[in-house]
């Protein structure tokens, strides 16, 4: 009989490290199902890299805190290609500023988006994953570093990593492994959006490696998170080049 086709869902998966992960699990031999929030343009740009790479994928779109659309990304996979072996919440929003001059609806939008989205996206995945699976969420070693602007982000991430080492626990007895990635700065638009070529350098120079991590870096953690690397669950992985 021939093996079963594992199928994975990443969201945001039109740019950065989404994307990243999405070709790279294509590579693999993944179906997958390319999320996007927004941007259909930008999605299918992912969908004709993994189709240049010989995989198979389709794209799906919706807001990753609307449970109802969601459900819908799950089951244009299921009807696609038969069912969810993987998932990898890779969507994410960063805007920056200090605790005492936030607007409290940009915090809304950032912990609706990196919290509640991971939270509706697990949530769907712990129903449907099937056994051998994997639920691959993102926090940030920020968490870790305490810079300042950080506050609002560090503490949806922080929410995430809980999260995370809960659900792998009651998930026991489904051999569906649950990880959170955690990247340093990633040359990606999430992070150099609105920074200076100065506090770009510095933040490359944090770590030993002296540069800043790229979206393939932080894909070959989540391929291995998806398919060998069956005995790493329930933590939290710094991927950062040694910054913390």
């Amino acid at each position: 009989m021939a093996k079963q086709e594992r199928v994975a869902i990443v969201t945001g998966a039109s740019g950065g490290i989404g994307r990243a992960a999405a070709v790279r699990l294509a590579r693999d031999g993944m179906a997958v199902v390319v999320h996007f929030g927004g941007n259909r343009d930008r999605a299918d740009e992912t969908l004709a890299l993994i189709a240049e790479a010989g995989g198979r994928a389709v794209a799906a779109g919706g807001d990753v805190a609307d449970e109802e659309a969601m459900a819908a990304v799950f089951a244009t996979a299921t009807e696609a290609f038969g069912g969810v072996d993987v998932v990898v919440n890779a969507a994410g929003s960063m805007p920056l500023g200090p605790v005492a001059q936030m607007d409290l609806a940009t915090f809304d939008r950032i912990i609706r988006t990196n919290l509640r989205g991971t939270f509706v996206v697990s949530q769907l995945a712990a129903r449907q994953v099937r056994s051998g699976g994997a639920i691959v969420n993102f926090s940030s070693t920020v968490t870790r570093l305490q810079y300042p602007a950080y506050a609002a982000y560090a503490a949806a991430k922080g929410g995430v990593e809980a999260m995370t080492l809960i659900l792998a626990r009651e998930l026991r007895g489904r051999d569906i492994t649950v990880n959170t990635v955690a990247p340093g700065p990633v040359e990606t638009p999430l992070f150099l959006d609105g920074k200076t070529d100065e506090q770009v350098a510095t933040a490359a120079k944090a770590n030993p490696m002296e540069r800043l991590g790229r979206p393939e870096d932080i894909a070959q953690v989540v391929a291995d998170l998806a398919g060998p690397s069956r005995w790493i669950n329930g933590q939290v992985l710094f991927v950062n080049g040694g910054a913390a």
